[in-house]
């Protein structure tokens, strides 16, 4: 299991902001990077860009802005509710 989590670091130990589902004692490997905290960090949609890093979106040629706007437009309806139906469906 790989899992993506915020911690604190208090008093020398790392403590998870929300529940693991790890059995007392289990070993497990941890990746320390600092999170940036600034105005916008509430709305950053964290799973998106971390599927990004994942698949290794960024590398390649960029969309131009008409093939951007082609996309948009074959969108029916509100953007928005094209989001929240997609992740719906995962």
């Amino acid at each position: 299991m790989t899992r993506t989590l915020e911690a604190v670091y208090e008093n020398g130990l790392l403590r998870p902001l929300e529940p693991l589902s790890l059995r007392e004692h289990q070993r497990v490997v941890v990746t320390v990077s600092e999170v940036a905290v600034g105005p916008a960090e509430p709305q950053l949609d964290r799973e998106y860009l971390d599927s990004l890093k994942k698949h290794g979106a960024g590398k390649g040629p960029k969309p131009s802005l008409q093939e951007v706007r082609r996309a948009l437009a074959a969108i029916p309806g509100n953007l928005s509710d094209y989001i929240r139906a997609e992740r719906e469906d995962r």
